[in-house]
C-alpha cells in the first residue's frame, strides 16, 4: 500500500486527513486491494455490494445495459477517483450498473459500515471523512446534472457540441482531450455511432472543430 501512497494523499475522500495517519487509517477502515486486468468485471449488474472502490491506477467504467443489451456509460472513473459509493450507502439490494475495467487496474476497496460508523477506538478521523463524502456525492450530482443537460438536447449534433464545450471549459482551452473513444463517446451520450461519425465529420468540414482520435479543437 506504501507504494500507492502520492494517489492516496490525493484522494478526496481523504482529503485533511495528515500523511502520518494514512495508512493506520486504512487499516482501520478493513481496506482491501485488489488487482484487475483489462476488461474485467468489478460489480456485476444485478449482485449487492457493501464496498466502494477507490482508483489506484487504472481506469473503469459505470455501464448499465438495458434488456436488449444496449450499452450505456454513465462515468469514465480515472485515477484517485471513488466509485459505487452511492450504491453501498443506499444498500440497494440490486446493482443497477456494472463497474468495468478499461485498463489493467489496482483498486482499493472499503467496507461502507466502517467509515459510516465510528471504531472502538474512536478514532478522530471519521467525522473529516464523512464531511469528505458528503462533498464528493455532491459534486457528483452536478456532474450528474450537467450529462442530463448533454442528454436532454434533441438532435446529436446539440449532444456533441454541449459535450465538448463543456470539455473545453473545463480545460480552459479550445484544445482538449476526451476520456472516450468513438464508441464510449456514442455511448455516453446514447447515439448510434454512425451517425455520431458523420456529424463530426460534417462539423470538421463546416470549420467548427478539428479532431484526431481522442484530441479536440474547438475553432
Amino acid at each position: 500500500m506504501k507504494k500507492y501512497l502520492e494517489v492516496l494523499k490525493k484522494v478526496n475522500l481523504f482529503k485533511g486527513i495528515d500523511e502520518s495517519d494514512l495508512l493506520s487509517l486504512l487499516t482501520c477502515l478493513s481496506n482491501r486491494l485488489s488487482h484487475y486486468e483489462k476488461n474485467e468485471t468489478v460489480f456485476m449488474s444485478g449482485e449487492t455490494i457493501d464496498s466502494f472502490g477507490i482508483v489506484l491506477s487504472g481506469e473503469v467504467q459505470i455501464v448499465q445495459e438495458d434488456y436488449y443489451g444496449n450499452r450505456s456509460i454513465l462515468a469514465q472513473i480515472g485515477v484517485g477517483h471513488l466509485f459505487a459509493e452511492s450504491f453501498a450507502f443506499a444498500q440497494i439490494k440490486e446493482l443497477p450498473v456494472s463497474v468495468i475495467t478499461t485498463t489493467e487496474s489496482d483498486l482499493l476497496f472499503i467496507d461502507y459500515r466502517k467509515l459510516a460508523h465510528p471504531c472502538a477506538t474512536a478514532c478522530g478521523f471519521h467525522s473529516q471523512l464523512i464531511q469528505n463524502m458528503l462533498h464528493i456525492t455532491a459534486m457528483k450530482n452536478i456532474a450528474l446534472t450537467q450529462k442530463i443537460e448533454f442528454m436532454s438536447k434533441r438532435t446529436t449534433r446539440e449532444k456533441l457540441l454541449a459535450y465538448l464545450s463543456a470539455e473545453a471549459k473545463k480545460a480552459k482551452s479550445n484544445f482538449f482531450s476526451i476520456p472516450f473513444n468513438r464508441q464510449e463517446l456514442a455511448d455516453y451520450l446514447s447515439v448510434d455511432r454512425s451517425a455520431m461519425s458523420a456529424e463530426l465529420s460534417k462539423l470538421r468540414n463546416e470549420g467548427v472543430l478539428k479532431y484526431k482520435k481522442n484530441q479536440f479543437e474547438l475553432l
